[in-house]
């Protein structure tokens, strides 16, 4: 898939501000790109995430909300490849690198 067609189905988990009843949040900034995930638990298992982002990188966008619908589905985090296979098509490997790197970093700061 690419990203612009994964952005155009609509981001599932994105929000503008702190959502209420969500117990930790995590944040990566890296140059101009900032993420903050929202985490909701029920026990040890992660039942709910959400994020806010800087809104100018779409690649940033997707791969962030891919990873709060893996992180939802599984209960825990996911490994870097699994995000990336969902965007197969993308040109830009190191960039979408990149960008899964800093999506992740801040779900494990929402995690310690």
């Amino acid at each position: 898939m690419k990203v612009a067609d994964y952005v155009n189905q609509g981001l599932k988990n994105l929000v503008d501000d702190e959502p209420g009843g969500y117990e930790s949040s995590g944040k990566c900034t890296q140059g101009c790109h900032s993420v903050t995930v929202f985490l909701k638990k029920q026990g040890d298992k992660i039942v709910d995430c959400k994020f806010k982002a800087t809104k100018r990188c779409k690649k940033l966008l997707a791969v962030t909300d891919y990873m709060c619908e893996l992180v939802k589905k599984n209960g825990q985090v996911p490994k870097p490849d699994e995000i990336l296979s969902n965007f197969g098509e993308e040109k830009e490997k190191d960039k979408m690198e990149n960008r899964v790197s800093i999506a992740l970093t801040a779900l494990e700061s929402a995690l310690a």
